[in-house]
Formats: C-alpha cells, sequence, structure tokens
C-alpha cells in the first residue's frame, strides 16, 4: 500500500466514527421503570372509612351537632353514592362555613377530595381534622389513615409506616376489670 492510498483511507475513519457516535446518541435512552400505579381513590376511601370501623375505642367523641350540618352531610353522603363529587364537596364546603372547625365535616370533605384527585386539599383537611378532633376514637383513626393512604400514593413510604403507627395510637383501650 503507497503512501497516497493509505493518506486517502484515513479520512474515512474520523468520519465512520464520528457517524457511529452521532448514531448512539440520538437512539432513546432506557425508560425508567415506572411505580405500579397505586390504589384507586375509591379503594382509598374504602381503607379510611375501614380504618374508622374498625377502631373498638372507649372513647368517641359525638359533638353537639348542627342540624343544618347533618343534613348537609347526609346530602353530601348520597351525591357520593350517586358519583356526583364536585357536589357533595360543594355541600361539605357549605357545611365548613356555617361550622369551620368542624372535624368531621373536614374528615368528609378529605374523603370527598381524595375522590376527586385533590390528594393535598385531603392531607392538609385531614391534619386540621385531627387537630381539632378528639385525637381518639374512629375519626382520629380516619384521619392517619388518611394520611397513610396519601403517603403510599405519593410513594412515600416511611411517611406511610409512620402514620400507620398513628392509627394505632387513636385506640383508647377500656380499664381491665377484674
Amino acid at each position: 500500500m503507497s503512501y497516497c492510498s493509505l493518506r486517502r483511507r484515513q479520512p474515512l475513519v474520523p468520519t465512520v466514527l464520528a457517524g457511529l457516535l452521532l448514531a448512539a446518541c440520538a437512539q432513546p435512552a432506557p425508560e425508567a421503570p415506572r411505580p405500579p400505579p397505586g390504589k384507586s381513590n375509591a379503594a382509598m376511601v374504602e381503607e379510611i372509612r375501614a380504618a374508622g370501623e374498625r377502631d373498638k375505642s372507649v372513647i368517641s367523641v359525638h359533638p353537639l351537632v348542627d342540624p343544618g350540618i347533618v343534613a348537609l352531610q347526609d346530602a353530601a353522603r348520597q351525591d357520593e353514592r350517586n358519583g356526583q363529587y364536585q357536589a357533595a364537596a360543594a355541600k361539605l364546603d357549605l357545611a365548613l362555613k356555617r361550622n369551620p372547625e368542624a372535624p368531621d365535616v373536614m374528615q368528609d370533605r378529605a374523603e370527598v377530595a381524595i375522590y376527586l384527585g385533590d390528594f393535598q386539599l385531603a392531607e392538609k383537611l385531614a391534619h386540621q381534622s385531627w387537630t381539632l378532633g378528639s385525637k381518639q376514637g374512629p375519626l382520629c383513626a380516619r384521619n392517619w389513615q388518611t394520611i397513610v393512604e396519601l403517603r403510599l400514593q405519593a410513594h412515600d413510604q416511611a411517611g406511610a409506616a409512620s402514620a400507620s403507627k398513628w392509627v394505632g395510637e387513636c385506640r383508647e383501650a377500656g380499664i381491665q376489670r377484674l
């Protein structure tokens, strides 16, 4: 091979290498694995309500209620059963305007917020409900189970585990009598 023929082939090598490098860059990167889909919004609300039903505390606080607020809560539950979550939210918002410190109404509204996919509002309302509530009994368990479900939805295992411990703290055991 002569020097001239070798000289003609050298420019091809860098050109081919440059082309291969550019082709490698143009390939799409492998897609990162997606986390498994979480529970449906309805399944989260079922878990929250089940936590309240499972709570067997000796203390279950039922504050005096305004019949107008109870009527709004009942109508909101009916809307919820019919899948009319916006209407249910509007009724509960009206109840909260009448009594902005009603922890049970706040928790009901948090659960409707979950149906609507407004997880940030749901968590805020559950915290407020717990702060204003008795911190024991079924409402407390629903408050903390709401946090558990929302932390799981956000893939925050540590937050969910911490909130899960608080669900257990809502239970007030009775006195052992001999």
